[in-house]
This record gives C-alpha cells, sequence and structure tokens, in this order.
C-alpha cells in the first residue's frame, strides 16, 4: 500500500506526521529514527554507563524468575534489576597484584589485558551461578550464590572455592567463547592455551572425565570464533539429545581458493563419552556442516554472507524444532554489507544424514563421500531408539576410525527459501547480534527482530508474509540509537515478561521497552500505517495491543498497513483528536 495510502489518507483529513515516513519498494527506511537525545527525552531509555573501573559488558544472563540481568564484565560481576537497570548489586573480582605483574611481563597491555574479564555465566542450581573469567591470561571459575528465592536478596561469590578455568574461559579476553551449563556439566567452545592456537569443544564440570575435540586436526576446527551453543532435542528420547555449536572458521585447504571464512553448525551427543581405545576423551559424535547465506547473483555468482556474528533460536509449539536466526557480514574487501537468514532444524538435521566429505584424486579434492558407512551412522547418539549400542565406547572401531577422518558434511545448510530475510549493504553499519520476539497481532503472528549494530544503533524490523510464508517483506520499524557514543553492541537479551530490551557494550548497558506506540503520533492512520504489531489504536491513542481484549475500536492492519479500511468510519474522532 505504501504512499498510496498516505495520499488517500488526505481525502480522509489526516495529516502524517513527518516522522513516519513513506516507502518506495523495500522499506529500508525507518518508520521511526530516534537519536540518543530523543530516546533520552521520551523516556524510552535507561542506561548504565558502567563503571570507571570496569568496561566489556559482554556476558549476559537472564534469569526473569528472578527478575535479574546477570552481566560478567572487567574485573566485576553485575546483577541488575530487570525493571530498572539503575538498581544493582556488583562483585567485584579482581586478578591478585602478582597475577597481573606476570601477565605484564609476557608482554600483556595491563589495562586491556591483565584483568579479570567474566566470559562464562551460567545458572548452575537453584542456589548458585558458575562464572568464570580470564583472569589476566590464567582463567578462573567460582561459584556465586543467589539464593533460593528471588525475596532473597543475595548475591555473593563462595571465595573459598575456585576453580581452573582452562577449557571454560579463554586466556585472551579478545576471543570469544560459547557455553552451555545443562545438567551440571559445561560444554565450551574456546581456546585452551595461552597462545590462543588450540581451539576445542569441551566438556568439564560434572562426574566424568572432560571430554574435547580432536587436538591440532583441521579439519575438525580450522581457528575457529565461536557464536553460541544450544540443547536440542532430536526426538521424545532424551538419550538422543544433541548439542549444537555455532561457529566461524577457515575453510579448509582444497574448500576454497585464498583464506575464506565459513560459517558453521556443529553438533555433538549429549551422551558422547568417548572412544574406548581411539578418541579416548574425545568426541565421537562431532559433526560439522556449513551454514550458507548468499545471495544470487548475475552469472551464477553468490554473493556470501560468511561472517557468522550471533545466533537467536525461536522457539516452537514443538521443542524439536526451533527456528534458527543467525546474523552474517561479509568478509569481502569489497563492500560491506550484512544479512539475517533463516535456516530449520529438519535441513540441519537432513544435511546430518547426508553425504560425509571426502578427500579424493590426485588433486586431493573435497567429494561426497561413496563408500560404505559402518553401523551404527557415525554422529547418531547410543540410544534405545536406534538400537544396540549403550555408550560410544562400546561403538565398533571402525565407526570411531570413520569418525575420526570424517568430520564434515559434504552438503551445507540453506537458509530457509535459500536466501536472507534480510540485507543491508548501503550503510555505514554492519549487523552485530539479534534477538527475536514472537508478537501476537489482530492479524495473527509475528517475528519482530530487534538487531544490534556495531555503532550502538538498535533496528527494530517486522517480517511480513506477503502471498506465503516463503514471501516475507521486511519492514524496518524503528532505528534507535541507544549508546551516547557510538560503540559495538556485543549483548543482546529480551525479556517478554518485562516487555523490555537489554543491551551490553564496551562501555556500559542499556534498556528500553520493546513498543513506543505513543511515538507514531495522533491519529488512526498514523497507528495503522505504522504495522508494529505491539500497536493498534484504541479509539483515542496509538497504545499497546493486547490479543484478550475484546474491543470492537481497536485498529490494526500488521500486512498491509491500510488506514482507508481501518481508519475511515473512525475520521471524525481523528479530526476531534
Amino acid at each position: 500500500m505504501g504512499c498510496l495510502a498516505g495520499i488517500a489518507l488526505l481525502s480522509l483529513g489526516v495529516f502524517l506526521a513527518g516522522r513516519v515516513n513513506c516507502q518506495h519498494g523495500k522499506n529500508n527506511v525507518p518508520r521511526l529514527k530516534l537519536s540518543y537525545k530523543e530516546m533520552l527525552e521520551s523516556n524510552n531509555i535507561i542506561n548504565f554507563n558502567g563503571l570507571a573501573n570496569s568496561s566489556s559488558y559482554h556476558t549476559f544472563l537472564l534469569d526473569e524468575e528472578r527478575s535479574r540481568l546477570y552481566v560478567g564484565a572487567k574485573d566485576h560481576i553485575f546483577s541488575f534489576n530487570l525493571v530498572n537497570i539503575k538498581e544493582y548489586q556488583k562483585i567485584v573480582w579482581p586478578v591478585s597484584h602478582s597475577r597481573r605483574d606476570e601477565c605484564k611481563w609476557a608482554g600483556k597491555d595491563i589495562l586491556r589485558e591483565c584483568a579479570n574479564f567474566i566470559k562464562v555465566l551460567k545458572a548452575y542450581n537453584q542456589t548458585h551461578l558458575y562464572a568464570c573469567g580470564t583472569g589476566a591470561f590464567h582463567p578462573v571459575c567460582a561459584y556465586i550464590e543467589v539464593g533460593s528465592h528471588p525475596e532473597d536478596n543475595i548475591f555473593k561469590m563462595e571465595d573459598s572455592h575456585f576453580e581452573n578455568g582452562r577449557g571454560k574461559s579463554p586466556y585472551d579476553p579478545k576471543l570469544l567463547t560459547a557455553s552451555l551449563l545443562v545438567d551440571g556439566e559445561l560444554y565450551s567452545g574456546t581456546a585452551a592455551d595461552f597462545m590462543g592456537r588450540d581451539f576445542a569443544i569441551f566438556r568439564t564440570l560434572g562426574h566424568h572425565h572432560p571430554i574435547r575435540t580432536e587436538q591440532h586436526d583441521s579439519r575438525w576446527l580450522n581457528d575457529p570464533r565461536f557464536i553460541s551453543v544450544h540443547l536440542i532435542p532430536e526426538s521424545d528420547n532424551p538419550e538422543d539429545d544433541k548439542i549444537y555449536f555455532f561457529f566461524r572458521e577457515n575453510a579448509i585447504d582444497g574448500e576454497h581458493t585464498g583464506k575464506a571464512t565459513h560459517a558453521r553448525i556443529g553438533q555433538i551427543c549429549k551422551n558422547d563419552f568417548g572412544g574406548h581405545r581411539s578418541l579416548v576423551n574425545k568426541w565421537t559424535t562431532f559433526l560439522k556442516a556449513r551454514l550458507i547465506c548468499s545471495v544470487p547473483g548475475p552469472n551464477g555468482i553468490d554473493t556470501h554472507f560468511d561472517e557468522l556474528q550471533d545466533v537467536f533460536l525461536m522457539n516452537s509449539k514443538d521443542p524439536k524444532n526451533p527456528i534458527v536466526y543467525g546474523v552474517f557480514t561479509t568478509s569481502s574487501n569489497i563492500f560491506k554489507g550484512s544479512a539475517v537468514c533463516m535456516y530449520s532444524m529438519t535441513d540441519v538435521r537432513r544435511v546430518f544424514l547426508g553425504p560425509y566429505a571426502h578427500r579424493d584424486g590426485p588433486n586431493y579434492q573435497w567429494v561426497p563421500y561413496q563408500g560404505r558407512v559402518p553401523y551404527p551412522r557415525p554422529g547418531t547418539c547410543p540410544s534405545k531408539t536406534f538400537g544396540g549400542f549403550d555408550s560410544t565406547k562400546d561403538l565398533p572401531d571402525e565407526v570411531i576410525t570413520f569418525a575420526r577422518s570424517h568430520p564434515a558434511m559434504y552438503n551445507p545448510v540453506f537458509p530457509i527459501n535459500n536466501r536472507p530475510i534480510m540485507i543491508k549493504t548501503d550503510v555505514d553499519y554492519q549487523f552485530t547480534q539479534i534477538v527475536v520476539d514472537r508478537v501476537d497481532a489482530e492479524d495473527g503472528q509475528y517475528d519482530v527482530m530487534f538487531i544490534g549494530t556495531d555503532i550502538g544503533t538498535v533496528l527494530k524490523v517486522v517480517s511480513i508474509p506477503k502471498e506465503t510464508w516463503h514471501d516475507l517483506e521486511e519492514v524496518l520499524l524503528e532505528e534507535m540509537t541507544v549508546f551516547r557514543e557510538p560503540t559495538v553492541i556485543s549483548a543482546m537479551k529480551i525479556s517478554t515478561k518485562q516487555q523490555q530490551l537489554y543491551i551490553g557494550s564496551a562501555t556500559g548497558v542499556s534498556q528500553l521497552p520493546l513498543h513506543r506506540c505513543d511515538v507514531y503520533g495522533k491519529a488512526c492512520a498514523e497507528c495503522c500505517l505504522a504495522r508494529d504489531p505491539y500497536c493498534a489504536w484504541d479509539g483515542s491513542s496509538c497504545s499497546r495491543y493486547f490479543p484478550t481484549a475484546k474491543r470492537r475500536t481497536r485498529r490494526q492492519d500488521i500486512r498491509n498497513g491500510d488506514p482507508l479500511t481501518h481508519c475511515s468510519d473512525l475520521q471524525h474522532h481523528d479530526k476531534g483528536g
């Protein structure tokens, strides 16, 4: 409908505010652009501007039940009140002077590196969190007591009990780490050495021997950067549960000319305890596949977005099939661009059941493996579902041998509809983070994406199916500046309970509501044109839409944004209001 609606509205006697934009074609212009000053003046942002002796507010843990946001930073862990982050408690966790001196003597930067940068912050049990930091290139972990009930208001470190953080947190604060704590066991993708060369996926804590990926084997991991890790059930039998790692890494020789990056999804079985004679204390079920996010171009040459930056899992009614949202940037020197791609777990599983990648022939090219695949198929979890094997330690030698030499799948995972749902190429920023909210509106459910950028702005975008779900239109609802100075957004969490978004950067933490309906203007038409699923015209103002409210006057049209149909009978209200 676009600008036609705007012109038609003049006949309704409605004047559109200049802040709500008309668009042509793709919706690249935000409906609403709010500067940091405007966000402050309209009370749409709460800021924690950091402490003088801290920085790097990058590690987030959201606890909706206690109504707390835990944040790991340099030498500190914070517990913010979700209602207002200006109310917080803090734990100071620096390194000793001798540790700091050692780090300095090793040639590291005293301010940027020789401190305790918190990289792991997880719920350990009902009463404690587990936290790990770089410890001035000497990783260390500790337990933090948070009490059994929200009203306990406890936030203190168990300082009688520290653990070695190797294989849990990196040594170097610049390195990313991805971790997940399940059933008392910590899964981490991180670097396990001082030099930052031995990258691995580890399982530590718990009662079992630590397990890791094969060491110094580029077929398994080739200088990876870990993004996130999730447990996704495979069937109704928990024995089939798999842990999925998202990372980017250098392409393996022969896969690509030049130094290319590939985005990856890796899987391991939760009940993998390593092999008996071979791959002892190593994963026997590790497999990885490439995630493609590309735009088909002329002459069959695709534009690839390979630098995976962030992943968000949108849970559906079926816990086995969340939708995976990935944010990617280009590694090209020619142009800067970002994209969002969506993946289905059905497609992921199909690739893991497809051919393995195999090196063959005089040129040592990667080809699909055509030979006999041993039984049980490598990558399958030992469980009653597939019969016969109680443990990975019982797997036949040929399965282990095959698993060791064939960790990669030949086919890549393509996004839903084989293309990104959103691309930005002609702007001076790149995407860094994403969270997604599923919102009930008058005409259906919509996924609203909040995308963080490297200049401290947040884009709010709604995906609107046109004819079918296979044809999505992206409407850029808002572009908001959430930090005083341009800064890279490095962490984001969404609280559906509080209807708030929390954003982390090197300099501080910001909090903003998911919706600002009143800023869309004072008329039904403006509210309708905004196409914001959170907002509807209630007869007198643009306000939060609640699906349960049975009010005849509520007007909302996300799919078409057509005010003529929805507002013409309210013309006299609008003129009056």
